[in-house]
């Protein structure tokens, strides 16, 4: 039954919010390409923090409030009352097995909230490695067709570089399996 159910990709995303930003920008002047993109991809990122739900809200709060100079403060402070207070009247003795549970309770769940935050932000920036490898593929073949008008006009005019045969290389069509497969042969594999 999942699988019937669909969510917007992040290609579609991104053309949906470009047409309410042009339709909005209709009644204004025109903006650059630039300010265009900035705007579309600040509404994406602010689209996909409303998406969160409550509990990937709370885990990113916690998240970001436990990698701040406060939270070790506040640690410290804690565990050295602590220790202060069992030296005056002891209620966990040495090596304190209740302020010891009390950390690794602690600790466990701050590693799930922190695991929780980090596959969000995994599943976003695949997401946006796969829309960037669309668009890359989608540009090699746009310059490969103007480097084919361009080798046809040279052609036309008679210009020697029109039977260049690096141009010609460069003119041809790149698959991106081959392409693949090249860097596969030539990576170094780990140890």
């Amino acid at each position: 039954m999942y699988c019937h159910l669909r969510r917007e990709t992040l290609a579609e995303k991104i053309m949906h919010r470009k047409q309410k930003l042009t339709a909005d920008q209709s009644s204004g002047p025109i903006s650059s390409a630039t300010e265009q993109s900035v705007r579309t991809i600040c509404a994406l990122e602010a689209e996909s923090l409303r998406d969160r739900s409550r509990l990937e809200r709370i885990g990113d709060a916690i998240a970001i409030q436990a990698g701040r100079p406060w939270c070790i403060v506040v640690h410290c402070l804690w565990f050295g009352l602590w220790i202060a207070a069992n030296a005056i009247k002891p209620f966990d003795p040495f090596p304190y097995p209740f302020l010891t549970t009390a950390v690794s309770l602690e600790s466990t769940f701050l590693v799930l909230f922190l695991l929780m935050s980090q596959n969000r932000s995994s599943r976003q920036a695949e997401a946006r490695a796969h829309l960037d490898l669309q668009i890359n593929l989608l540009s090699e073949g746009e310059n490969t067709k103007m480097l084919q008008m361009l080798q046809a006009l040279c052609a036309h005019h008679g210009l020697d570089v029109a039977r260049d045969p690096e141009v010609e290389k460069l003119a041809g069509e790149v698959d991106a399996a081959d392409v693949i497969a090249e860097i596969e042969k030539h990576t170094v594999k780990p140890a």
